[in-house]
């Protein structure tokens, strides 16, 4: 009797059971045979068979080579492409040169999180509505071919409801085995996926893939998750379920891990869990042939890590983001002593820029990119001059201070008549893209979420004077340290020690300079809150974005002060409603320099 998916994947949901899926082709492999020494007989043949898996992560929405943000086809400095689109073009190459069924195809999670194509079909016209709308992301995957995807941590952004959504649209699993219930600590979610592949020799090859997510969404989406679920360390989970798949007949383990591979954390010691944690399972676990990487939104070919129990190379690699690569782990398998033992792994990535768009995914989804085309494109008002983030991350530029002028007004709204009322509000706001832009004439919703690429809301946190200069020192370490008197390349000034562009805030409402000759700790000088020198146990309200104030970026002081309000609406959608009432955007009214950059006391620039 053939297996209903959707009826087991309800019951795995609950029993912690993976998936099985049997092959049906014979594969590709190799056969030798030598004369024994001195019989002139032949030796027994020596069964061999290769299969791969094929890996994305991080697509984060994407499924044409579109930018909505700017309207036109994606491009940067690399001249990378995006897009499912172009991955499904390079599957099917690798496919047809390998044979389909000697391939599987994995993803390591944030797929339903990133573009406007993937909002519109959350928030819009969202898929939990009744009879509402299949999303892009399960369509496309689901023509692809994906055998399994693990979860990330942006899959989590709209909530359950929506995520479960998802995944009962998609033809394939999505896999957390340290994804929890909160009341039974039973898996969630399946948390492996096995396939039997046949070979020409009569012996199957199991393939488990295992699939780990990130423990930081206890933080991140504090407000979807609590109570509901719990994500421990990938590692503790990794050392339950791989000795499991193991004794449950797997000849191969992969792991598909949303986690970066560098061993470090943004949250600090709020959790006991490393969120870049990959190559701690690659070194702590034994019995794991290859880890699909993600998270990290970086580039990793092939990456080998000893395990330290049994000296065994570990093969990572992470397909950057967004589509932009394809990872292919190449397996070479030996049939010796009864079973399948892996004699060879490698791995390498396929740049996407390299192929043309599959007509299949692109004529699929054709009407739903039209719809979000529209949509972003509906003008909500006019700007009386130019703005652009190309210079936020080393200058206080006006679009930053649209940010924090929309934030600081709706939390002095929200508090207005109550006990905070009387406290002056401060505002922070990173820098998340350097092309963000509103143009001078008509502003569209476009340009206005192009500001804001992330699905935060606004909340209101209860600091001292002293707690903010301390969370301006801690920001302060984005700057690489530069001597007075040489040279200045703006280029070179930001990301020292790898800090991201999103981890560093302007704070509005008071002034200050950064010194960025002095060393991380003493940088912040001059603050001044009303032209007076900062009173260290002066109260303020902070408008702070959700994913800073539940501790994300490990900045002191703020996911432990008092909530004094929150709001559940994002604050892109904040951002637009404001420019939509104002009808106007004019910079000279809002616009100021209140902080800046500076070496022994002299400006930068």
């Amino acid at each position: 009797m053939p297996l209903n998916r959707r009826k087991f994947l309800g019951t795995s949901a609950a029993t912690g059971v993976g998936v099985a899926v049997t092959g049906a082709a014979v594969a590709p492999s190799t056969a030798s045979a030598s004369v024994a020494h001195g019989s002139g007989k032949p030796a027994r043949r020596t069964r061999r068979y290769s299969f791969t898996v094929l890996g994305t992560t991080d697509l984060h929405g994407n499924v044409f080579n579109w930018d909505y943000f700017t309207d036109k086809e994606f491009d940067d400095k690399d001249h990378n492409d995006v897009g499912l689109a172009k991955i499904s073009t390079l599957v099917n190459r690798v496919r047809k040169e390998k044979g389909r069924r000697n391939t599987l195809l994995i993803d390591a999670g944030d797929t339903i999180q990133g573009t406007q194509l993937s909002y519109y079909y959350a928030k819009v016209d969202p898929i939990t509505a009744r009879r509402g709308p299949v999303h892009p992301m399960a369509q496309a995957m689901n023509a692809i071919g994906y055998d399994a995807a693990a979860l990330g941590n942006h899959e989590f952004n709209y909530g359950i409801p929506v995520l479960r959504k998802f995944e009962e649209q998609c033809d394939f699993p999505l896999l957390g085995a340290n994804a929890l219930d909160a009341k039974t600590q039973r898996p969630a979610f399946p948390p492996y996926f096995m396939k039997r592949l046949r070979t020409p020799h009569g012996r199957d090859v199991k393939v488990a893939v295992l699939g780990l997510t990130n423990p930081g969404i206890a933080i991140w989406d504090k407000a979807n998750v609590q109570g509901k679920m719990t994500f421990p360390g990938l590692e503790e989970q990794a050392a339950k379920w791989v000795p499991r798949l193991r004794s449950m007949g797997a000849d191969v383990v992969v792991v598909s891990a949303h986690s970066g591979s560098s061993g470090t954390s943004s949250y600090g010691d709020q959790l006991p869990y490393v969120e870049n944690a990959a190559g701690l399972v690659a070194e702590q676990v034994p019995g794991i042939d290859a880890i699909l990487v993600g998270h990290a939104h970086t580039e990793i070919p092939e990456y080998f890590v000893e395990n330290k129990k049994t000296g065994k190379k570990v093969v990572l690699s992470e397909p950057l983001k967004w589509g932009q690569r394809l990872t292919l782990f190449d397996f070479d398998l030996v049939w010796s002593k009864g079973r399948w033992t892996v004699e060879k792994v490698g791995a390498k990535v396929l740049n996407s820029n390299t192929v043309e768009e599959d007509r299949k995914v692109t004529r699929l989804l054709a009407d739903e990119h039209k719809k979000v085309v529209a949509y972003v494109n509906q003008v909500i008002g006019t700007s009386t001059a130019a703005m652009s983030t190309a210079e936020g991350p080393v200058k206080d530029v006006a679009i930053i201070d649209l940010i924090n002028l929309v934030q600081r007004e709706t939390v002095a709204e929200a508090l207005k008549g109550g006990a905070y009322a009387a406290l002056p509000v401060l505002s922070q706001a990173s820098c998340f893209s350097r092309t963000a832009q509103i143009p001078a004439g008509e502003v569209t919703i476009r340009d206005a979420a192009g500001l804001y690429p992330f699905e935060n809301t606004l909340e209101a946190r209860l600091l001292t004077g002293a707690q903010v200069k301390e969370y301006l020192e801690f920001s302060a370490r984005y700057y690489v340290r530069t001597p007075a008197g040489g040279p200045v390349d703006p280029a070179k000034l930001t990301n020292a020690d790898g800090i991201p562009d999103y981890n560093y805030d302007a704070v509005s409402g008071l002034t200050y300079e950064i010194d960025i000759a002095k060393p991380v700790g003493s940088r912040i000088v001059n603050v001044r809150f009303e032209g007076r020198e900062l009173d260290p146990k002066a109260e303020f309200v902070l408008a702070v974005n959700n994913y800073r104030a539940s501790g994300g970026g490990n900045f002191p002081h703020i996911a432990k002060a008092k909530q004094l309000w929150a709001n559940s609406e994002e604050i892109r959608n904040t951002i637009i409603g404001w420019v939509k009432a104002k009808g106007t955007v004019d910079p000279g009214q809002f616009a100021s320099v209140d902080w800046k950059l500076t070496r022994d006391g002299m400006p930068v620039f």
